[in-house]
């Protein structure tokens, strides 16, 4: 079909392992701005982000050529091992 528009939002939420208060405020500017980067990289979206000291909140407008998994699935592994990389905590972020 010509002229065919599609416009999916998708609201993602990321919890740490356990809910346990692992991301410090002082961390936030740079999570996000990792995540993102991710986001951006693949030629997504990113409408909003903000965390919590347990929990990430992302709004990505998704086009259709992406599958929804393959997103957040880059987007987990690749933030958990920017933490762990950084090493923000002792023992391994999940």
């Amino acid at each position: 079909m010509a002229n065919t528009y599609s416009q999916i939002y998708i609201h993602v939420v990321f919890a740490v392992e356990g809910r346990q208060n692992l991301i410090e405020p002082k961390h936030n500017d740079d999570l996000q701005k990792y995540m993102t980067g991710i986001v951006s990289g693949q030629n997504q979206k990113l409408i909003a982000i903000n965390n919590m000291p347990d929990h990430v909140h992302i709004l990505v407008g998704l086009k259709p050529n992406l599958a929804l998994a393959d997103l957040v699935g880059d987007i987990k592994t690749g933030s958990s091992n920017f933490i762990n990389r950084q090493r923000w905590i002792s023992g391994r972020f999940n």
